[in-house]
């Protein structure tokens, strides 16, 4: 298959690139670096990177910024961030990705545990990923040409508990090798419509 990853360089982004690489060809997507340059915050940006890519069998979306702060901090525009990058980014790959990906094909979104299993500070990211999940179950029973949807929502990775341990007391950590086996189960798979849940 010939498959975009969407973040690419992050850090789960290199673990669906070492898994998904070693059977299919990846095309590597992000702000600054990759075969393609693409800004998940910019629908033209998104349609240029389509346009460039060529067919396509599978779109993996490894992206997705929220803002981690106390509620009682919280504003509109802080809520925003994570609306207009991580929610409508991923959104708008699957809008413009929909008309360029083989019949067939697929779309992996990621969410993450803090939509089933929240934190203090994660408001925003579990409002996020709750939404990403219920669209995922929805836009897979109207996905045109059997293209399937689905989103893995993996556990704190443990290459980033470095910045992000001390919101995630309490949690076991997950290597990014095993939160990519949920890309690889899904575009190797089946199913859509469904939430893997890595933890």
């Amino acid at each position: 298959m010939r498959i975009l990853v969407v973040g690419a360089s992050g850090t789960i982004g290199r673990a669906v690139v070492k898994e998904l690489g070693q059977r299919h060809e990846i095309i590597s997507a992000g702000r600054s670096s990759g075969d393609l340059k693409l800004d998940v915050t910019d629908r033209g940006s998104i349609d240029a990177a389509f346009k460039k890519a060529g067919a396509l069998d599978a779109v993996v979306s490894v992206i997705g910024k929220v803002k981690f702060a106390p509620f009682a901090d919280m504003e509109a525009a802080d809520y925003a961030i994570g609306l207009g990058d991580k929610l409508m980014g991923q959104v708008n790959l699957v809008l413009a990705g929909r008309k360029h990906l083989a019949e067939g094909g697929s779309f992996m979104l990621t969410t993450g545990v803090l939509d089933s299993d929240p934190i203090v500070a994660g408001s925003s990211a579990s409002m996020v990923n709750g939404a990403l999940n219920a669209f995922v179950m929805a836009a897979a029973i109207e996905m045109p040409r059997s293209i399937r949807i689905n989103a893995v929502s993996p556990g704190v990775i443990a290459e980033a508990m470095k910045d992000y341990g001390a919101f995630f007391r309490g949690f076991e950590p997950v290597p990014a090798a095993r939160a990519a086996l949920g890309y690889a189960k899904s575009a190797e798979g089946a199913q859509t419509g469904q939430v893997y849940r890595i933890v």
